[in-house]
């Protein structure tokens, strides 16, 4: 894992901690951590998620596009690690990727 992804991972963590609140899991958040199965997230908590993201990123890091773009499945299989990339990708491509 590079620095960034790291950090981005870490931002991330947060924003879903906080998204869950309450009914955050005491495991750790990992590349390797789904969204539904280990987090158990719901599609209002994605919607949130998106929300912070949108706060925190802008329109640099588009998380409806990012999803649009994977099927059905995929999207319940998401893994955290998968939007780390996006995020990552999205901010390198838009200069931003020294934070």
């Amino acid at each position: 894992m590079t620095t960034a992804q790291a950090s981005t991972l870490a931002e991330l963590t947060e924003m879903i901690n906080a998204v869950l609140g309450d009914f955050a899991t005491d495991q750790a958040v990992t590349m390797d951590t789904t969204f539904r199965d280990d987090l158990g997230m719901e599609s209002i908590d994605v919607v949130s998620l998106a929300g912070r993201l949108q706060a925190r990123y802008g329109d640099t890091v588009n998380f409806a596009h990012f999803v649009a773009r994977l099927d059905l499945e995929t999207v319940g299989e998401l893994r955290v690690g998968q939007l780390v990339e996006h995020i990552d990708t999205s901010l390198a491509a838009a200069g931003a990727g020294d934070r």
